[in-house]
C-alpha cells in the first residue's frame, strides 16, 4: 500500500486450510528466554514462515469485507526482515488512524497525506498520536488492539516498541527511548541526554553546564523553515543563544552568509577574522569631510550594549565589544523613557 493510501471495510481475518499436515501452533513465538536473541527473533520469524509455506503447513486467505484474495508468496518472499514499514520507519506493522479512521503506515505518512495542498483546508489535521488504538500486521493484515507482537501469527511488529508512544521501530540502531518529561520518544540514547526542566526538552549532555536556558526552547516553530520543532524528525541545534533551530536551516542560513540568529541576531560562531577585515576595509575608505564629524546611536545585537560611534557607510563597530553585529538606532539609551515622558506630556 503506497503512503497515505487507505482502504475501508470490516476488520481483516486470516484462515488456514490443511494440506495433510496439522496448523501449525505458535510459529512466531520465538523469545530471548529460549534461546534467541530478542533483535534476532523478527528475522527468524519471517523466514521460518516462509519455509513452512513452501513445505504446505498452510495457505493464508486474506478477508476484507466481501473481497477475498490470496497473499502473493512471492512478494512477502521478496521482503526480507526489517524491510517492511515506510520512508520514515521500518516496522512490520500499520496504523488506523483513530481521527479519520483510515489506515496509514504512520503517523508522519497520515500528516502528510491530510496536509496536502489537494486537501481543504477545513480538513486538514495532524494525528493524535496518543490516541492510536488499532494497529494491522503487515505480514497477516490482522487489525489488533496495540502491542509488539501480533496476535494472530506472533511476529514482532517493532524491536523496539513504546505503550506509551503507541511507536514502533525495527532499526534499534538510532538507540530510541523514551523521556517521561517531554512525553514522547527521543533518538540518540537516553545516556546521552538530559531533559532540562526551563527548556522543556532533551539537550545532549555536552550542553548540560554550558547552555542558556529559554524557556520552552522548542516548542515553537523553526524561524526558518517553521516546521514545529518539538517533535521534529530532523536534527536540531542549539544556537549560543539558547535558540533552537534545524541543522539544515543553519547550513542553508550559511551558504547565503548569514551567521546571526533569526530570532535575537545574534552572532551563533566566532567572528574576529570577518571584525578584522571590516577594521581594514573602513581604514581604506574614507568618508567625504562632511560626514567625518557626523556621530549616530548604534545598539549591538551580541551585547546589547548602546553607544555613540562615528558614522561610516560601511558598518559601525561596537565601542564595548569591538563587534561590527549592530544596528542604527534614533537616540540613545534613554532614547525610549524619554519618548514616553513626552507623550504624558
Amino acid at each position: 500500500m503506497s503512503t497515505g493510501q487507505s482502504w475501508r471495510g470490516a476488520s481483516p481475518t486470516v484462515s488456514y486450510k490443511k494440506r495433510g499436515r496439522r496448523k501449525p501452533s505458535n510459529l512466531f513465538n520465538i523469545s530471548a528466554s529460549e534461546g534467541f536473541p530478542l533483535s534476532l527473533s523478527l528475522s527468524f520469524s519471517f523466514w521460518w514462515v516462509l519455509e513452512e509455506m513452501e513445505g504446505g503447513f498452510l495457505e493464508t486467505q486474506v478477508t476484507v469485507g466481501k473481497e477475498h484474495s490470496c497473499v502473493d508468496e512471492q512478494s512477502v518472499r521478496e521482503k526480507g526482515p526489517g524491510e517492511f514499514g515506510c520512508m520514515h520507519y521500518r516496522r512490520g506493522c500499520k496504523i488506523r488512524a483513530p481521527c479519520c479512521d483510515e489506515i496509514f503506515d504512520c503517523r508522519h505518512c497520515h500528516n502528510e497525506a491530510k496536509n496536502a495542498l489537494e486537501v481543504e483546508p477545513v480538513d486538514r489535521h495532524d494525528i493524535p498520536r496518543h490516541d492510536l488504538k488499532r494497529v494491522i500486521c503487515s505480514l497477516c493484515n490482522t487489525e489488533q488492539d496495540v502491542q509488539q507482537h501480533c496476535s494472530q501469527c506472533g511476529v514482532c511488529m517493532g524491536n523496539y516498541f513504546c505503550p506509551k508512544c503507541k511507536f514502533f521501530d525495527d532499526d534499534v540502531s538510532k538507540k530510541q527511548y523514551h523521556c517521561d518529561q517531554c512525553g514522547i520518544c527521543r533518538t540518540g540514547g537516553a545516556e546521552n541526554f538530559f531533559h532540562c526542566d526551563r527548556c522543556g526538552c532533551c539537550y545532549s549532555t555536552v550542553l548540560k553546564d554550558s547552555h542558556n536556558c529559554v524557556e520552552k526552547a522548542m516548542h515553537h516553530n523553526c524561524p526558518v523553515c517553521f516546521e514545529f520543532l518539538f517533535d521534529t524528525t530532523a536534527d536540531i541545534t542549539v544556537l549560543p543563544c539558547g535558540h533552537t533551530i534545524h541543522l539544515e536551516c543553519v547550513k542553508e542560513m550559511e551558504r547565503h552568509f548569514q551567521y546571526s540568529c533569526p530570532v535575537c541576531s545574534k552572532s551563533y560562531c566566532d567572528m574576529s577574522r570577518v571584525w578584522e577585515k571590516l577594521d581594514h576595509e573602513i581604514d581604506a575608505t574614507p568618508m567625504p569631510p562632511m560626514y567625518q564629524n557626523k556621530l549616530v546611536w548604534i545598539l549591538c545585537n551580541d551585547c546589547g550594549q548602546t553607544s555613540e560611534v562615528n558614522f561610516h557607510i560601511v558598518a559601525l563597530k561596537c565601542l564595548k565589544c569591538k563587534s561590527y553585529n549592530t544596528r542604527q538606532t534614533q537616540r540613545g539609551p534613554a532614547s525610549c523613557s524619554s519618548r514616553v515622558s513626552e507623550m504624558v506630556r
